[in-house]
C-alpha cells in the first residue's frame, strides 16, 4: 500500500466521549475476564500493526512486566502531540481520553487499518489503573500519565530523541478487570499471526516474569503462514502466491494442496480474522472452482459427459490464506466475524482467477495432481452420498430404532440427559448396571474406533461403531448435520486409564473435532476421569479413591503428617501408603476392574465424579495436533513422542 503523507492533528476526528466504558466494559472489550485482558494488549498493539500496514513501522514489541503491567512499543510515526483544534488539549490526550477519537475515519491518518471504530486505546486507558504514554516524534520525547482514564497532568517534553514511535505501558484496573496474569503463550500466538499477515514486520515478546523472549519475522508473509499450517502434511507442490492491487484495495492469496482430506481456509481483512468469511472468501471459492473446472475441461482431464467438480471437491486437502486490505471495511458487528464489502468479491475473484489460471498453465504436473485429487474426492463424495442415502433409506441414522447396544435413558429432555461412550462391552455392562437410568444413557464401543483423520465419509459410514454413534446422538453428519437434533446435553467419553484408553479417547475427539465441531464449541463434550488408585483402610466405611499421581502424593503426605501429629511414628522402611495407615493400595488399569456400584460412585455419580470439558481454545493449534498425532505421516508423530516421553510418569503398555 502507498504511504500516507499527512498525519497531524487534523487527521484526528472526535465523535463522542469516553464515560460509558468503565460502567459497561463488556460492550467495548468483550469481557472483564482473561479474554478481555488479552484484548487490551491487542487493542494497543494493533495500532502499531496499523502503522506497519501503512508502511511506517517495522517493529512491534510487547513486554509482560513483573509487576503485572504491559508495555507495547512500536517504531511508527508516533501519535501526534500538538494541540487538537476541536478539543483544545494535545492530540495524544484526545486519542487516549475520548471514545471514537482516532486517525481512522477520514483517511488522513490511515488508508488501511485493522481498527474500525477508533475505540481501542481509549478503552484500554479507561480500564487501566495506570497508563503511561510515551511519544517519540519530531526529535522529541514526550510523556503523559493517566489514572483510570484521567490525565494526571498535561503532556510534557522530557527530552530529545532521534527515534520515532509510541510506547504505551498500562496496568489493568483490577476493580473492573480480572486479576489473572497475562499469558505468555497467548501473546506469542498473537504476535506470530501478525508477523505472518504483515510481511517484513518484526514482532517481539519478552516476559519479565519467566525471563522468556521470542521474535518473529516472515519475509514470505502469508506464504510462510500456509507452510506453517501444513507442517506434518505431505504437500502436492510449493505454495502458490499472488499479491495485486485493484483500485485502492490490495488482494493477497496463498494456497497449497496436501494429502489430507480436510480444508483449511482462513480469510482476513486488514489483518482481522473473519471466521465467518464474507465477500472475499466467496470470491475466492467461486474463482477456485471455476478455474479448476475450466482447466480440467480444456486439457481433457474431465470427460465430456462427466459433471463439473463441486466446490467441495476442489477444496479437499486445500490450505489457503486470503488477505485483503481496503480503506473502509464493513464488518458485521464489533466482532468483525464477516466482511460485507460487495466489491471485494469481484476484486478477489478477478485477481485469483487470472493468476491461478496462469499458475496451472505453467505447472501442468501440479495441475494434474490437484485435479486428480479433486476427481478422487468427487468419486468419494458420490460413494458417501450413496452410502448415506442407503442407510437413511434403511433408517440406520434416524427413525424409531436406536442402535441395539444403546441403553437409553428414560428422560427425553436433552437438557437433563447425558450419554456415556464406554470403552468395551465389559465396562459397558457395568455402566449399564450402575447408572441412573433416568438421565444416563450408555453406548458401549467395541475396540478401536475408526481414525477419521485418514478416512473419507464413505469409509466412515461403512463403520458400525461410527454409524451407531451418529445415530445415538441424533445430529446427522456433514451436510445433514443439525446440532438442534442433539439428544443429550453431555456426551461423556469414558475409557480405561491406560495407553489404549487414551488412544480411544483421542480417536473419538478426532471424530468430534473433524465432523461434529459444534458439539465441542457448544460445550457438550466431556472426558470422564476414572480413579487411578483405591486406598483401603481397615475399619473405615468408605475407601479413598485417587484420580492422579499428584493427588496420591498429596493424600499420602497429609495422612503421614496427621499420624505424626497424633503421636504415631510411621516406619520409613514401609511403603508410603502403609506409612500413611492404609492396608492396601489398588492400581486400576481398566474400568472393568470396578463393579457397577464402584463405577457409578467414582466415575458416574454427578455429585462425586470428575469430568473434564473438551474445549478448543486455539483451533489452528488443535488442527495441527490432530494432523501430527492422527495423520499418515509417521515422522512428526515419532518426534512428538520422543520430545514428550520424559513427561510421562507411569506408562502402562
Amino acid at each position: 500500500m502507498s504511504k500516507q503523507k499527512a498525519y497531524d492533528s487534523s487527521s484526528i476526528q472526535v465523535l463522542e466521549g469516553l464515560e460509558p466504558v468503565r460502567k459497561r466494559p463488556g460492550m467495548y472489550i468483550g469481557s472483564t475476564g482473561i479474554d478481555g485482558l488479552h484484548h487490551m494488549i491487542k487493542e494497543v498493539a494493533d495500532n502499531g500493526i496499523d502503522e506497519a500496514i501503512a508502511g511506517f513501522a517495522t517493529e512491534i514489541k510487547v513486554y509482560l512486566l513483573a509487576d503485572g503491567g504491559v508495555k507495547v512499543d512500536d517504531n511508527g510515526r508516533g501519535i501526534p502531540v500538538e494541540k487538537h483544534a476541536k478539543t483544545g488539549v494535545s492530540t495524544l490526550e484526545t486519542v487516549l481520553t475520548i471514545l471514537h477519537a482516532g486517525g481512522k475515519f477520514d483517511g488522513g491518518g490511515y488508508k488501511v487499518s485493522s481498527g474500525l471504530h477508533g475505540v481501542g486505546v481509549s478503552v484500554v486507558n479507561a480500564l487501566s489503573e495506570k497508563l503511561i504514554a510515551e511519544v517519540f516524534r519530531d526529535g522529541g520525547h514526550y510523556l503523559q500519565e493517566y489514572e483510570r482514564g484521567a490525565p494526571k497532568g498535561p503532556i510534557k517534553r522530557i527530552g530529545d530523541s532521534d527515534r520515532n514511535g509510541t510506547v504505551i505501558t498500562f496496568w489493568p484496573d483490577t476493580s473492573i478487570m480480572a486479576s489473572e496474569p497475562f499469558q505468555y503463550e497467548w501473546v506469542l500466538d498473537y504476535l506470530r499471526h501478525q508477523a505472518y499477515l504483515t510481511k517484513g514486520v518484526k514482532t517481539y515478546v519478552y516476559d519479565e516474569r519467566i525471563n522468556k523472549e521470542f521474535s518473529f519475522y516472515f519475509e514470505g508473509g502469508i506464504q510462510s503462514y500456509v507452510k506453517h499450517l501444513n507442517l506434518g502434511k505431505d504437500p502436492i507442490d510449493d505454495v502458490f502466491y499472488v499479491d495485486k492491487q485493484i483500485e485502492d484495495c490490495q488482494v493477497e492469496v496463498a494456497l497449497q494442496y496436501s494429502d489430507t482430506y480436510n480444508e483449511t481456509v482462513k480469510a482476513f481483512a486488514n489483518n482481522v480474522f473473519n471466521p465467518d468469511g464474507g465477500s472475499h472468501l466467496t470470491g475466492f471459492r467461486t474463482a477456485l472452482t471455476r478455474v479448476i473446472n475450466d482447466y480440467a475441461r480444456k486439457n481433457g482431464l474431465l470427460k465430456e459427459k462427466e459433471e463439473n467438480l463441486s466446490g467441495e471437491d476442489t477444496r479437499e486437502g486445500l490450505t489457503s490464506i486470503i488477505l485483503v486490505k481496503l480503506p473502509d471495511p464493513q464488518f458485521e458487528g464489533q466482532t468483525k466475524n464477516k466482511l460485507g464489502n460487495p466489491e471485494m468479491r469481484g476484486y478477489v475473484e478477478s485477481v485469483f482467477s487470472e493468476w491461478f489460471g496462469y499458475y496451472l498453465e505453467e505447472h501442468p504436473a501440479t495441475a494434474k495432481k490437484i485435479i486428480g485429487k479433486a476427481l478422487l474426492a468427487a468419486r468419494a463424495r458420490k460413494a458417501a452420498r450413496a452410502a448415506r442415502e442407503n442407510i437413511i433409506r434403511k433408517g440406520v441414522l434416524e427413525g424409531a430404532s436406536m442402535p441395539g447396544k444403546l441403553a437409553d435413558c428414560s428422560n427425553k429432555d436433552p437438557k437433563h440427559s447425558e450419554i456415556y461412550l464406554v470403552e468395551g462391552d465389559s465396562a459397558g455392562g457395568s455402566a449399564k448396571s450402575g447408572r441412573d437410568s433416568r438421565s444416563q444413557a450408555i453406548l458401549p464401543l467395541r475396540g478401536k474406533v475408526l481414525n477419521v483423520e485418514r478416512a473419507r465419509l464413505d469409509k466412515m459410514l461403512a463403520n458400525n461403531e461410527i454409524v451407531s454413534l451418529i445415530k445415538a446422538l441424533g445430529v446427522g453428519i456433514e451436510d445433514s448435520f443439525d446440532i438442534g437434533g442433539l439428544r443429550y446435553d453431555r456426551i461423556i467419553i469414558m475409557t480405561d486409564a491406560d495407553v489404549d484408553g487414551s488412544h480411544i479417547s483421542t480417536l473419538l475427539m478426532t471424530f468430534f473435532f473433524r465432523f461434529m465441531r459444534p458439539i465441542i464449541d457448544g460445550g457438550h463434550l466431556y472426558l470422564a476421569k476414572p480413579p487411578l488408585f483405591e486406598l483401603v483402610k481397615t475399619g473405615k466405611k468408605e475407601n479413598v479413591f485417587i484420580y492422579d499421581e499428584e493427588e496420591l502424593d498429596t493424600v499420602l503426605n497429609a495422612e503421614i503428617d496427621k499420624r505424626k501429629k497424633e503421636g504415631a511414628n510411621p516406619d520409613p522402611t514401609l511403603e508410603k501408603f502403609k506409612q500413611a495407615g492404609f492396608t492396601e493400595q489398588k492400581r486400576y488399569k481398566g474400568l472393568g476392574e470396578m463393579d457397577a456400584t464402584q463405577l457409578f460412585e467414582t466415575t458416574m455419580n454427578p455429585e462425586k465424579r470428575v469430568l473434564v470439558q473438551v474445549k478448543v481454545e486455539d483451533a489452528e493449534k488443535a488442527d495441527g495436533i490432530f494432523t501430527k498425532l492422527m495423520g499418515a505421516d509417521v515422522e512428526p508423530r515419532k518426534n512428538f513422542i520422543t520430545t514428550h516421553a520424559k513427561f510421562v510418569k507411569d506408562l502402562d503398555i
